[in-house]
């Protein structure tokens, strides 16, 4: 009986000990108690969000450009775009 016992925890033990490992949280507290590290970390972070959102909005506004070049040759919807255009030009 205490000899299942002692087995039962062992395994849930063992279990426990490769959930730990697989959440990977000794490197995470190491790196908590890394200033320096932490930083850098978040500075190279902070860089690879600013640039893949500065190229997700060029590509972006290229589209908005391309489809607003071919609204321009609809005749509705032309005009009106050209109007806004004259506006614009005329307040510069």
């Amino acid at each position: 009986m205490i000899e299942n016992r002692i087995k039962s925890l062992e395994d849930k033990l063992e279990s426990f000990s490769i959930h730990l490992e697989r959440s990977k949280i000794l490197e995470y507290v190491e790196m908590m108690n890394n200033p320096r590290r932490l930083i850098f970390v978040n500075f190279i972070g902070g860089l690879a969000r600013g640039f893949g959102m500065a190229i997700g909005f060029t590509i972006l506004a290229a589209l908005v450009i391309y489809i607003i070049q071919q609204l321009v040759n609809l005749p509705l919807i032309g005009r009106y775009i050209a109007e806004l255009l004259n506006i614009i030009d005329s307040y510069r």
